[in-house]
């Protein structure tokens, strides 16, 4: 999420990467005010070179070297690019060939004048028109983007007249084809590549600067920033701008995205998408390192505690700027009027302010006229300062445009004069080292104090103890002199107490022998009746049985009847002709066997009901086999009911079988119903049979009862020879002890 930038960045100290500057080299570091732009008188190349050298503070490192391919490593960086040619060009320049000449290979780049003379000019870099996005940046870009890296502050800028592709060099997204992303995504690309997320930081800050007001593009709302100048170390910064932390590389594209809508563009008749402001990337980052105890002198060595370590927190601070210049324009090619042609003036004005600088770099001027422009204030370091910096001029191959071809190429050429003084910013991460020192020291004072609370509360629980023994050998001495007085009172108490026990052991021992002959006695009786009991109920049981038995037989005679029945049925149906002549009286017979038939069923249904009533009755006699007597007499009635409701049943089946011989008369016209009561005869049939198993299985329970009574009647003879065999073992122990 964007967050205004409310504070500046703290000074890093700053450290030169090359100790000598050609006597050519115009670097001129800039003071702040006007006051401190004074002239000054020529100087020998001697006292210039000793003049150049920047006050290093401890907390800096002197990087020497003394080759000589490092001595213009300053150097500002130029590289020119030239536009394809598009429609309108072939139409109107036939001399195109003839008017820029391309030697990529000499890295030079001429421009005819007319038919007979033509200029040549070098640069670090000549890009033709089918240079990649990819070979651009790593000319132009990389090397500053890896200075950044390596805690050097770089500026990567893009000039030239409007409609050149400036833009597309620089701030091209490519979301669509990633090849022809520009210098800003691939930067940003490499400097995500090549950091932490942990121990550094990324952050951005995208502004624009439209008719001399600093916009912030992430943030539109946010106008005419105050640049910040540091009196000591000179190095300006928008305090007041956002600054975003980038969190990887699609973070960054969706806020390039979001400033890229939000800055100033129109139509003009040179450029369709013209900017109509200068758009400047600022990119912050923070890299910590480790800078080991040996690369520090003894004095500072002196200084340091045990505390530190072997290793002493560092931090590289840099800065990149990657500026996309609005392009210069001629009123009368460019047809701006109105509100376009204000936003001309003050992008001339501005650009023409930067060329002014540079002529003066290039010059040597004791004055260079910084404070002219917000641009030139914002590029202060870039130009004569302490970045590195790489340009890129682009150009259109259009012989209309000569002049400001010519223009173009003049100011790459007084850039490429210009010698910056690179410093490593690098410094001791106090921050980071304080929050360690501050953690180690709250760690150690809670040790302590945990410690001191630890032993003191030793002290209190050791003297707690001591109190404690004394306080328990007291008592423990106290309780045994009561426990010595107590036992001997005890034992007097126990002897007292044991001749009672005797006498009451005695007095028991007498009871219960009078208690176990008249158990016996009772228990020989009750044996004696259980046997009769038994008896009884044998007798009972073979009378039931033959009785069942009985029962069988008639059901046996009843399904002969049935069979019969059926025979006489097939006989009925050859006579059925015969006794047509009766129908009027089938149909009266017919009616009272359906009445009978009714009264059929519900005699099953009472059948069924009583011998469910059966099943209660003998739930009941199991209830009551504990208590013999009633037992019997339950059951007695009980088989008396059972040989009523037989008398019954036999009575009925008599009425059924006269019923049966009424039914032979009248079954000619009425198969249906003979099948209906075939079913109703087969029904009841089987209730007979269940009532039957019903009755089966209540006298084998009742067989097994007196069994189980048996065998209890044999665990109470067992339990009274065992109580026999205790009490003599009790009267023979009792004897032992009388005589002891």
């Amino acid at each position: 999420m964007a967050t205004p930038r409310a504070t500046q960045r703290p000074p890093a100290s700053e450290k030169p990467q090359h100790n000598h500057i050609p006597s050519h080299s115009l670097s001129k570091s800039l003071n702040n005010g006007p006051s401190n732009l004074h002239s000054a008188p020529p100087r020998s190349s001697k006292e210039r070179t000793s003049s150049s050298r920047r006050s290093v503070t401890p907390n800096s490192r002197t990087l020497s070297n003394n080759n000589n391919n490092d001595e213009d490593s300053g150097r500002v960086r130029v590289a020119v690019r030239i536009r394809p040619r598009n429609a309108e060009d072939l139409v109107l320049d036939a001399d195109f060939a003839d008017f820029v000449e391309l030697q990529p290979e000499l890295k030079r780049l001429k421009l005819r004048k007319n038919n007979w003379s033509s200029e040549s000019y070098r640069f670090d870099e000549v890009f033709t028109e089918t240079a990649s996005q990819r070979r651009v940046y790593e000319v132009v870009a990389k090397p500053v983007v890896e200075s950044v890296l390596d805690g050097y502050n770089g500026t990567v800028m893009a000039y030239g007249q409007t409609g050149t592709g400036k833009t597309y060099t620089v701030g091209r997204l490519g979301k669509e084809d990633a090849s022809e992303r520009g210098i800003m995504v691939r930067a940003l690309e490499d400097v995500i590549a090549c950091t932490s997320l942990t121990s550094d930081s990324v952050e951005v800050s995208y502004v624009q600067l439209y008719m001399e007001s600093i916009q912030d593009l992430f943030t539109p709302e946010k106008i005419n920033i105050p640049i910040y100048e540091d009196s000591k170390t000179g190095e300006v910064s928008l305090p007041g701008a956002t600054v975003v932390k980038v969190r990887d590389l699609d973070h960054f594209l969706e806020l390039l995205q979001v400033g890229e809508a939000n800055r100033h563009a129109a139509n003009t008749k040179l450029n369709t998408e013209s900017s109509r402001s200068h758009a400047i990337l600022m990119v912050y980052v923070r890299r910590s390192i480790q800078e080991n105890v040996n690369e520090i002198t003894s004095q500072q060595k002196d200084t340091r505690t045990d505390l530190l370590g072997s290793s002493i927190p560092m931090v590289r601070k840099s800065k990149l700027l990657i500026v996309d210049l609005a392009g210069s324009e001629r009123i009368d090619k460019s047809g701006s009027e109105g509100a376009l042609l204000e936003e001309a003036k003050f992008i001339n004005l501005s650009l023409t302010s930067l060329g002014k600088c540079i002529n003066a770099l290039a010059e040597n001027s004791p004055h260079i006229p910084t404070r002219d422009s917000k641009l030139t204030r914002l590029l202060r370091d870039s130009f004569g300062g302490s970045a590195r910096t790489s340009l890129i001029v682009t150009i259109g191959p259009s012989a209309r445009h000569h002049a400001e071809t010519t223009s173009t190429i003049m100011f790459g050429q007084r850039a490429m004069k210009i010698v910056n003084m690179v410093k490593l910013k690098e410094e001791y991460d106090y921050e980071s080292l304080c929050r360690k020192l501050e953690t180690q020291v709250d760690q150690l004072t809670a040790e302590i104090e945990r410690q001191q609370k630890v032993q003191e509360n030793d002290k209190n629980e050791l003297e707690k103890q001591l109190r404690g023994c004394r306080n328990s050998y007291d008592k423990e001495k106290n309780n045994l002199v009561t426990q010595v007085e107590h036992l001997t009172a005890e034992i007097e108490r126990q002897q007292k107490l044991r001749e009672n026990d005797e006498y009451e052991y005695e007095k028991q021992l007498r009871e219960c022998q009078d208690c176990y002959d008249e158990a016996r006695k009772n228990l020989a009786s009750r044996c004696e009746l259980l046997e009769k009991e038994n008896a009884l109920l044998d007798l009972e049981m073979k009378d039931f049985l033959s009785e069942l038995n009985r029962q069988k037989d008639h059901n046996n005679l009843m399904r002969d009847k049935v069979s019969q029945l059926e025979t006489s049925l097939k006989h009925s149906k050859q006579h059925q002709l015969e006794n047509s002549t009766y129908q009027k009286v089938l149909a009266d017979t017919t009616q009272m066997y359906e009445k009978k038939i009714s009264e059929l069923m519900k005699q099953l249904d009472i059948e069924c009901a009583r011998s469910e009533s059966a099943e209660e009755h003998l739930d009941v006699m199991k209830k009551l086999v504990n208590d013999h007597e009633k037992t019997i007499k339950m059951y007695e009635k009980k088989t008396a009911e059972l040989i009523r409701q037989l008398d019954i049943e036999c009575a009925r089946s008599e009425s059924t079988e006269e019923q049966l011989n009424l039914m032979k008369k009248g079954m000619d016209d009425h198969q249906k119903s003979i099948k209906q009561y075939e079913v109703e005869n087969s029904t009841y049939q089987k209730a007979l049979a269940h009532t039957t198993q019903l009755y089966e299985k209540k006298i084998a329970e009742l067989n097994k009862k007196l069994e189980d009574e048996h065998a209890c009647f044999e665990g109470a003879q067992e339990e009274l020879d065992l109580t026999k065999k205790l009490l003599n073992d009790y009267q023979n122990s009792e004897q032992v002890n009388l005589i002891t």
